[in-house]
């Protein structure tokens, strides 16, 4: 079966606090609900997604805000937490550095996702395909996750080079073809309307994310049955804030009409890196 060129998805936008308060969402869910606290609402939208399989290189880091790379992983069995740290840590590490031209590259945590309908997402171990438009880092928190990640001596002489941070997603055993990722190309995105700062509130300290409100003129895009021996790298802050570059990755899962019949449920690795040049 041949993918479509173009596909839809029904996406999930943020609204903004009716009252004009601080958007928050707790990072820890309800153990019977799976729901998250929160004061914000969704809104959704069907949207019309472009397949850029056959048309790869239309998509970078620098321009569309992400880029797919064929690189098979030598860790593949991705069951234990501590071996994915001892293995794929260190060659994805390497292959970052050696697909950016990075000096210095810091991995600070990853997220195992396995879609499993009726299951609640209630633990980290159990985490499935985030089906609500983002972006997983702001300014604010990209600039704290140096501090918090790097040694104190380091972090200013880091902050003064441009830095990353990007996310390397690669799916698990089987194509992604069950609830692939929709990628937003940045240059369709208004950075300065498009998108609401979220405080992530943790057990003992918050962080902050963007989550997308939904514009017409933005431009979603997806690559039809990525497999394991495929990533993509998805840029969540960039440094450079002069234009020049792409800032950011608006993203999401969804579920496409078009995937094939009978085809395996959507498992997926995510590695979160900071990311320093010289």
């Amino acid at each position: 079966m041949t993918a479509p060129s173009t596909t839809t998805g029904t996406l999930a936008f943020f609204v903004s606090p009716k009252d004009g308060a601080r958007a928050y969402q707790s990072i820890n869910a309800q153990v019977e609900t799976g729901i998250r606290d929160r004061n914000f609402t969704l809104e959704t939208h069907e949207i019309q997604i472009h397949n850029l399989r056959k048309d790869e290189s239309a998509a970078t880091l620098d321009t569309t805000g992400f880029q797919l790379f064929k690189h098979p992983a030598k860790h593949t069995t991705f069951a234990n937490d501590a071996e994915i740290e001892k293995e794929y840590y260190p060659e994805s590490i390497e292959l970052i550095k050696k697909l950016t031209g990075a000096s210095r590259v810091v991995l600070f945590d990853h997220t195992i996702r396995r879609r499993r309908p009726g299951e609640i997402d209630s633990s980290p171990d159990r985490r499935q395909p985030v089906t609500q438009t983002h972006i997983d880092q702001t300014p604010k928190s990209a600039v704290a996750r140096v501090h918090r990640h790097l040694p104190a001596e380091d972090a200013p002489e880091l902050l003064k080079h441009r830095f990353q941070i990007i996310n390397l997603w690669r799916p698990i055993s089987h194509p992604a073809d069950d609830w692939p990722l929709a990628l937003c190309d940045f240059r369709s995105v208004d950075p300065a309307a498009d998108v609401l700062p979220v405080a992530l509130v943790y057990p003992d300290r918050e962080g902050e994310t963007y989550g997308v409100k939904y514009n017409p003129n933005q431009k979603w895009t997806y690559f039809s049955g990525v497999t394991p021996e495929e990533l993509i790298l998805i840029k969540c802050f960039d440094s450079i804030q002069d234009g020049s570059v792409a800032l950011f990755t608006p993203h999401t899962a969804f579920s496409d009409p078009a995937t094939p019949k009978g085809s395996p449920l959507r498992e997926s690795i995510e590695l979160r890196a900071l990311v320093f040049y010289d």
